[in-house]
């Protein structure tokens, strides 16, 4: 039966790439192969040297509070660097510690622990810090960091309040808030234009680290609005900055595997990046080409090691969204994915968050339940392309045909962003 499905998938495939042998080659191997030579060593090294001057500065059973703040740093930075977890939980023990006793600039390391409990997807808790924080000072910091959160738990409303607050368009940070907030809204233009701008300002400041970020976030945003081009040379422009650095690969790799159609490509890429990340989201990343590929052993060789990597109490929630659709994609463990969907929904009812609930409804056939669900939480509450898919999907099977058809004529202009295994998916509707 696995034989027969993927040969299906095969045969859609090919079908789906007739139509794109005219595609514009984008990118060139002599423009990144250099990057690919370089490792993460000398930003590992880097960490671990201040690490070690900054522990030493803290003596047994003392407090060293302005120590606290480097090591809790250099700690994020490892993380950041290899992508092991127990970097980051490391820096949230420390940042904790230092929340609670700091006499000095308390709200800094409320606010750090917000953002590290962000990047755990802990928004709840994080959405606690960030008050405390603001309790003790409300500066434009805490309303950033609020802001960010607010957009996280699905608080609208408050996120555009916060907005509000900080209002100026000559300030990067307000600047990249604004353009999440556009993005969130459905309008790209004003999204790209906003990024543009904040990126010109951090240019003018030759701010390294911003400058590295508003690339590679520009790259994503061109993507999405088809201008591969320009996507390609902002990935590029972030790899003239730091040689190594993963984000900025992973999207070249995927204008090789989603625009060019080059699969092996696309995969030596990856291959590069899981050498220096522990990320265990960049196996799923293979496994989804090696089914474009028809490789079915390379793909769940793929998905063994992803499960591996994410087998981990520490990464928490992190993986959630990935994990249940997983379980019922491949393995029709629809009760367990329906759990992971109801966590993600206690903890982040956004629509995205319903979004997956209703999905899984849809893979386990309770349509009617599906349909109720996106109407509710859904439909014209997001702009992603993949929760919209799966609104066509649901209304396909619940005989609304004219609705589907009109999604559908806006995915088909969304196939780069979905990728060639989901756009076919798009052409079967």
């Amino acid at each position: 039966m696995k034989t027969i499905q993927i040969l299906y998938i095969f045969i859609a495939v090919i079908l789906f790439l007739s139509c794109k042998e005219d595609t514009e080659r984008i990118s060139n191997t002599s423009d990144y192969d250099s990057y690919l030579q370089i490792d993460h060593q000398d930003k590992i090294l880097k960490a671990e040297h201040e690490l070690a001057f900054w522990n030493a500065r803290i003596k047994e059973d003392s407090t060293q509070i302005t120590s606290m703040g480097p090591v809790a740093q250099a700690y994020t930075d490892l993380f950041q660097a290899t992508g092991e977890i127990s970097y980051l939980k490391k820096a949230e023990q420390i940042l904790q510690k230092s929340a609670d006793i700091a006499a000095f600039k308390r709200e800094n390391y409320w606010l750090a622990l917000a953002q590290n409990y962000i990047t755990q997807h802990r928004f709840i808790d994080a959405k606690a810090a960030a008050k405390i924080a603001r309790a003790i000072n409300d500066n434009k910091a805490a309303t950033m960091v609020l802001f960010d959160v607010s957009m996280e738990l699905g608080e609208y409303n408050n996120a555009s309040k916060h907005l509000e607050k900080i209002a100026d368009h000559n300030d990067f940070n307000f600047l990249i808030r604004l353009a999440k907030w556009s993005d969130f809204k459905g309008n790209l233009d004003l999204t790209i234009k906003y990024m543009e701008k904040a990126t010109k300002l951090v240019e003018q400041k030759n701010n390294k680290a911003l400058m590295l970020w508003s690339y590679t976030n520009l790259g994503d945003y061109y993507g999405h609005a088809g201008r591969i081009k320009d996507s390609y040379q902002h990935y590029l422009k972030a790899l003239e900055i730091d040689p190594s650095y993963t984000y900025a690969k992973k999207g070249i790799a995927w204008i090789a595997y989603s625009y060019e159609k080059k699969p092996q490509e696309a995969l030596r890429i990856m291959d590069n990046v899981i050498a220096n990340s522990k990320s265990p989201d960049y196996y799923l990343f293979k496994a989804e080409i090696s089914e474009y590929l028809a490789d079915q052993t390379q793909k769940e060789d793929n998905i063994k090691d992803y499960k591996e990597g994410v087998d981990n109490p520490n990464y928490g929630v992190m993986y959630n969204v990935h994990n249940a659709i997983l379980l019922a994609e491949e393995y029709k463990q629809y009760d367990k994915a329906m759990a992971l969907a109801e966590i993600e929904i206690n903890n982040r009812p956004t629509p995205q968050s319903y979004d997956l609930k209703a999905y899984i409804l849809y893979l386990k056939g309770e349509y009617q339940q599906a349909l109720n669900l996106v109407n509710a939480h859904v439909v014209d509450k997001t702009f992603e392309p993949v929760a919209n898919l799966h609104i066509a999907q649901i209304y396909k099977v619940n005989g609304l045909l004219d609705k589907m058809e009109v999604i559908k004529e806006e995915l088909i202009e969304s196939d780069y962003e979905l990728g060639p295994i989901t756009a076919v998916k798009v052409q079967n509707l």
